[in-house]
């Protein structure tokens, strides 16, 4: 089967939930003595992702054809990553496949804990957003509009706020789909530019660590990344230069990409990686250079990365807990300014009539 092309690579997507059961189903079967094209047929028919059905009908024909897993999985890298890829090409080198296997299911379960975490996160200020939106879109769209004409018939004077309100509704009224279409459109190149430009996916990266909050949260999710799936690699047999030349191409950050791309030219040179880190302490805390220097200086280096993969796992709680308690009040006040102000603009000018009635 051909390599994919172009837009399967853009479009075509695989769940971290669907690479979890692969990888758990063929470890079963693969740890019951049966061929790794006969647990490839078995994934087959038990799949319902119709992307995931076409890698495995791929798949089978490699392996058919006397290819390792690996090879046939390295034409779906955008698929499944380099991470995964490498870590089965160790298993079926050194024997251990099933095992290496399990491995990943419990690494692709655990970052997707950690990316369910942030997400529930932002449950709770995103609902208080979409209220706000609601109630003021209701006040603004159904009932300024039907006092609009009694203003107008008894000739007072609006005040500011007013104005703006009717200023911003006509201005929607008539140009509101352009707006809309301009916003998507906008939406759509930023994330292409985002994920394909080197230089502006760098800048994004970078600007995440100068943001109050923001930066300590994005520190611990990448610490939590970098031991575990360093701790991993090591364990499973993979050599320190590409266990961390491997690391590097999980991070989504491209700051971290580029720091353990000269961590790993580095120690190829001679250098120890707990020596290199410990330059950078914005982006890797001393506990973590401390504790890998302590790991490489006795050997003990996986046990020590496990250690911190959990203590960073249990950071990553605690900030996103701070940083929800931090939001909230934040949303609070701005649902209460947004409605307050369509709210005054409304009441200020019936209270005017009402007054010069009077």
């Amino acid at each position: 089967m051909a390599s994919p092309g172009f837009f399967s690579k853009m479009f075509d997507r695989i769940s971290v939930q669907e690479r979890i059961n692969f990888a758990r189903h063929l470890s079963l079967v693969v740890k019951a003595g049966l061929p790794v094209f006969q647990g490839l047929k078995i994934i087959e028919g038990q799949t319902e992702s119709p992307v995931l059905k076409r890698v495995v009908q791929s798949l089978l024909e490699d392996v058919q054809n006397g290819k390792f897993l690996a090879d046939g999985l390295q034409k779906f890298e955008h698929l499944f990553g380099g991470f995964f890829i490498n870590i089965v090409r160790v298993g079926e080198s050194s024997g251990t496949l099933s095992k290496n296997l399990l491995y990943l299911a419990d690494e692709l379960k655990r970052s997707k804990d950690l990316q369910s975490k942030v997400r529930s996160a932002m449950i709770y200020p995103m609902v208080i957003l979409v209220a706000t939106l609601a109630v003021a879109g209701f006040l603004t769209f159904y009932i300024f509009p039907k006092l609009i004409p009694v203003f107008s018939g008894m000739k007072v004077q609006l005040p500011i706020t007013t104005q703006i309100l009717l200023k911003s509704v006509n201005f929607l009224q008539a140009d509101g789909l352009y707006l809309l279409a301009g916003i998507i459109v906008f939406a759509i190149f930023v994330r292409i530019v985002s994920k394909q430009v080197t230089f502006v996916k760098y800048f994004l990266s970078q600007v995440l660590f100068f943001i109050p909050v923001v930066s300590n949260l994005t520190v611990s999710v990448n610490m939590v990344n970098f031991t575990r799936v360093l701790g991993l690699l090591l364990k499973s047999g993979v050599k320190i230069v590409e266990a961390i030349q491997i690391t590097g191409s999980t991070f989504s950050n491209l700051v971290y990409q580029r720091f353990l791309v000269e961590a790993a030219e580095e120690i190829k040179k001679g250098g120890q990686l707990g020596l290199f880190i410990v330059k950078y302490k914005r982006y890797f805390p001393p506990l973590v250079s401390g504790m890998v220097q302590i790991g490489e200086s006795t050997g003990n280096l996986e046990e020590n990365l496990e250690y911190l993969s959990t203590y960073y796992d249990e950071e990553v709680d605690a900030k996103l807990h701070a940083l929800t308690s931090l939001i909230e009040p934040i949303m609070l006040l701005f649902m209460g300014g947004l409605v307050g102000f369509v709210a005054l603009s409304i009441i200020t000018p019936i209270y005017s009539i009402s007054s010069g009635i009077q």
